[in-house]
């Protein structure tokens, strides 16, 4: 088995994440980070969760993690493929998706997402390749997951582009645009565990993983950050959930022909 004692910030913030899904769970997946976690939960305690890529797969079981979905290993591992406006209309929209599991460029206090450009929209020094089914995603899954490194690049004050809803500006922002979902309940990153403030629904850290600080978690965002007042620590990686990733990163990187 895994050294459960020696694991890196990637990928303890990877197994906390696959931590928060249920066996039950009925899970739109975004590709990297959210795939992984979400790959781990089923290999390991959610056998049973059932993941939606947004090409139209329903129920897939990849081996490997896909590089995009559009990735045969999708289709060929599915219970089976319906057309995207069947997988948006009826199964997102009809309100069949219990868990968006998200990734994001640029991420603000309220959980709002960017993917679409950095710096100004017309003249970007970046520009990313936009909200796909995200904005969807962020309003009609029954709540959000959002996983991304700490970095004050992508943890910002404000955002450069508005793609996805998260909280608005705060309190009941989202509900006065008449979006009745939970919006996004869990952040996590390479550093902690964040859930939004009941009331205020800025993101507060409530779990610190191993060997983080206080201190580190304030220096890569761009806010100020707030931490609840019963903080607590995440549970290192046990020894079955370290091998679970790392078998299947291998195996990815191996399918993929990627130098070790």
């Amino acid at each position: 088995m895994a050294d459960a004692n020696t694991f890196t910030p990637d990928e303890m913030m990877t197994i906390a994440a696959a931590r928060a899904l249920r066996n039950d769970d009925v899970c739109f997946v975004g590709i990297g980070a959210p795939s992984a976690a979400c790959n781990v939960a089923r290999l390991t305690h959610a056998p049973d969760i059932t993941l939606i890529y947004e090409s139209g797969t329903i129920g897939t079981a990849p081996e490997v993690l896909p590089l995009s979905i559009g990735d045969g290993e999708l289709c060929d591992t599915a219970v089976t493929t319906v057309s995207v406006p069947e997988m948006f209309r009826y199964w997102l929209q009809g309100g069949r998706v219990t868990i968006g599991f998200l990734g994001a460029a640029q991420l603000d206090r309220f959980g709002n997402i960017n993917t679409t450009v950095i710096g100004d929209y017309h003249k970007p020094s970046v520009r990313l390749p936009g909200g796909g089914g995200a904005p969807e995603i962020a309003t009609s899954s029954g709540e959000i997951f959002i996983t991304m490194k700490q970095n004050k690049r992508g943890m910002v004050d404000k955002i450069d582009f508005f793609t996805s809803l998260g909280h608005g500006t705060g309190g009941d922002d989202r509900a006065r645009y008449g979006v009745t979902t939970k919006g996004p309940t869990l952040l996590v990153t390479d550093l902690a565990v964040w859930r939004p403030d009941p009331v205020t629904k800025e993101f507060t850290v409530v779990s610190l993983h191993p060997g983080a600080t206080r201190e580190q978690v304030q220096e890569t965002c761009g806010w100020t950050v707030r931490f609840a007042d019963n903080l607590e620590q995440t549970p290192p990686p046990s020894a079955l959930e370290l091998k679970t990733l790392r078998d299947l990163k291998e195996r990815t990187r191996i399918a993929h022909g990627e130098a070790a």
